[in-house]
């Protein structure tokens, strides 16, 4: 094996001594103080050549009670107040009436139309990170007290004032023609129902009135059908009773004539004068029985017997028959049915309508135009910012101070350690 031996020199002390490195600092000052003014000269070109960026903002709470009252006293529409301004706040938030804002608005976002891209990009990189809005944390000292906030982050080229506010109102506009909207549906939708319960009613009382037509016609029709039967039952009982009368007369004629008997007489007034008694004698003749009907005599039983051949109706023997007859004639003509049928306006005779058709007068006399509603109240419109957020310049002139500082010294740092490299001897290398 050999061995190579390299001739010994001083060694450099490897320890820094912190007092000359302070020492070396003071010596190369301007070199640290010429980093410095570089890097702050830096600072302050960027941020006066920077584009400035504002941010101002809308505060919205609720509105007073008795800009709702006459919505919520419709019994149609119920909205109160903090659900009012939780829509608005959804409009507010919605990505659609945003884009139709820019759309409607496109004076306002002019600055930021770049060719090349459409409408739609445009407001994509607006949209982006322009808008935040704020609501309280949901807890009980927020619900107590709840409101919106909505900041707009904009750059100087746009005049966010004009937007921010220009969008609350147009976000409160558009809740406003929601809610009209919503409400001419739900009235008409109303009037449908209270129309179709109207006709229920009519088609009902069409059918009880044809119900009851039909029960007095059928009712009557029964009435008359049965006198009819009777009055044709009871002149037929009346015919026969007349038949046998005939032939009862028939017979009593014969018997009086074989008798003899051609007046009235009695069964003593015939044995007196067969006994040849005197005529001026009164008798009162008292009997539980019945005199024969021969004892009439033959002329009174045969004036009898033409009489009854003569007839040609017994109606006028019986009253029963001339009711009978007055009964039919009532029967011919239903006052109630025809009173039913002249009725003119049969709405006026339809049951437990009448609420409803107030409901009616009163849904159509509701009014539908919502443009005037107080929706929120606008405790705090945007307000033109006095300094932009962005950039911060006395921020970035002290950051940039402070990192020219630091890379002075790094840079004198390094300095110090290679001069004290070059004056040193380097370290013996141990042989191979």
């Amino acid at each position: 094996m050999t061995i190579h031996q390299y001739p010994q020199g001083r060694k450099v002390d490897a320890e820094i001594d912190f007092f000359d490195l302070i020492h070396s600092f003071w010596r190369q000052k301007k070199l640290i103080g010429g980093t410095v003014v570089i890097a702050g000269l830096m600072a302050l070109g960027y941020v006066s050549f920077a584009q400035q960026v504002y941010q101002t903002s809308s505060l919205l709470r609720p509105a007073a009670i008795n800009e709702l009252d006459a919505l919520n006293r419709s019994q149609v529409y119920t909205l109160p107040a903090p659900d009012a301004l939780l829509k608005v706040g959804l409009a507010l938030e919605s990505y659609e009436n945003r884009l139709s804002f820019f759309r409607d608005h496109q004076d306002l976002f002019k600055p930021m139309v770049q060719p090349g891209r459409s409408l739609e990009q445009s407001f994509e990189v607006f949209n982006r990170d322009a808008f935040n809005l704020v609501q309280p944390a949901p807890n009980k000292a927020s619900s107590d007290n709840p409101y919106l906030k909505l900041e707009l982050t904009y750059p100087a080229s746009l005049d966010g004032v004009a937007i921010l506010n220009g969008f609350v109102d147009y976000a409160i506009t558009k809740q406003r023609e929601q809610i009209s909207a919503d409400l001419k549906v739900i009235i008409g939708n109303r009037l449908r129902e209270l129309d179709a319960q109207i006709n229920a009613a009519r088609s009902s009382y069409t059918s009880d009135k044809e119900e009851k037509i039909a029960t007095f016609l059928e009712t009557d029709s029964l009435q008359k059908a049965q006198l009819e039967d009777e009055l044709k039952a009871l002149r037929l009982q009346l015919k026969i009773e007349r038949e046998a009368r005939i032939q009862q007369l028939d017979e009593a004629i014969a018997i009086a004539k074989s008798l003899g008997i051609t007046r009235p007489t009695t069964p003593s007034a015939m044995a007196d004068a067969a006994q040849g008694s005197s005529a001026r004698l009164v008798r009162t003749e008292i009997t539980s029985q019945s005199i024969p009907l021969y004892f009439m005599g033959s002329q009174a039983l045969e004036a009898e017997r033409a009489a009854l051949l003569k007839r040609t109706t017994d109606d006028f023997t019986d009253n029963r028959i001339s009711q009978i007859r007055k009964k039919i004639q009532l029967l011919e003509v239903n006052r109630q049915v025809e009173m039913l049928g002249k009725r003119s306006n049969e709405d006026v005779f339809l049951n437990d309508i009448e609420p409803l058709r107030a409901e009616a007068v009163r849904l159509g006399r509701l009014n539908t135009d919502m443009s005037q509603l107080g929706l929120v109240s606008i405790d705090r419109k945007a307000q033109m910012p006095t300094d932009p957020i962005k950039p911060k310049k006395a921020l970035i002139v002290a950051l940039a101070l402070v990192l020219g500082l630091l890379a002075g010294l790094t840079i004198a740092t390094v300095r110090f350690l290679l001069q004290r490299r070059k004056q040193g001897i380097r370290p013996e290398q141990p042989p191979i």
